[in-house]
């Protein structure tokens, strides 16, 4: 039976003696695939090893249709539902204890409340800008654009771009420190 070309560095899958190879290409992948659906490095693990056990009993049902890579993945995804399904589809709740000893350090919904006041205020600000200004901070900080790109679409030199952000900035700094907010008037910085 002739496998496909998929193994580590493309030469044809050999039987069973080049099963550590192949775990050592793809163990990891797995393992990631596993673990952002089980939160759980433990069952993680647990999972991984039961996909290469899967895969290494019953290699020789491997057809070569698709590539190694997505016959094993397909293992895994298997092995996670049925591992879903003896636990039910709740994950697993912590424990009392487990709760006690969550960090103090945890934001908790007043910071969520504050920075939402604070996103208010600045938007507030930003609204009050004159509309070349305004276009600016958009082009700047919500497309994520360089100057010399937000001079073409504005018009302007790259320096000009440069000197009309400064001076927005110091503008947004002013508007926010009058309204007392001093953290706001941090605001973006210049780039």
């Amino acid at each position: 039976m002739q496998r496909p070309s998929d193994g580590p560095r493309g030469e044809p899958l050999p039987g069973r003696g080049a099963f550590a190879e192949l775990y050592e290409s793809y163990a990891d992948r797995v393992y990631r695939y596993l673990l952002s659906r089980t939160s759980s490095q433990a069952d993680a693990e647990e999972l991984t090893s039961r996909t290469f056990l899967n895969a290494f009993a019953n290699l020789d049902r491997f057809r070569g249709r698709g590539s190694f890579a997505s016959w094993l993945m397909a293992i895994a995804h298997n092995l996670l539902a049925n591992w879903y399904r003896e636990r039910g589809r709740r994950p697993p709740t912590a424990t009392l204890d487990a709760a006690l000893q969550l960090p103090t350090d945890v934001p908790g919904p007043e910071s969520s409340l504050e920075a939402n006041e604070l996103s208010r205020r600045v938007r507030a600000a930003i609204e009050r800008l004159a509309a070349d200004r305004q276009q600016l901070i958009a082009l700047k900080y919500v497309r994520g654009l360089p100057n010399a790109e937000i001079g073409r679409i504005m018009g302007r030199t790259e320096s000009a771009v440069k000197a009309l952000h400064h001076r927005t900035l110091r503008q947004l700094h002013d508007a926010l420190s009058e309204n007392g907010d001093a953290v706001a008037a941090r605001g973006p910085r210049a780039t």
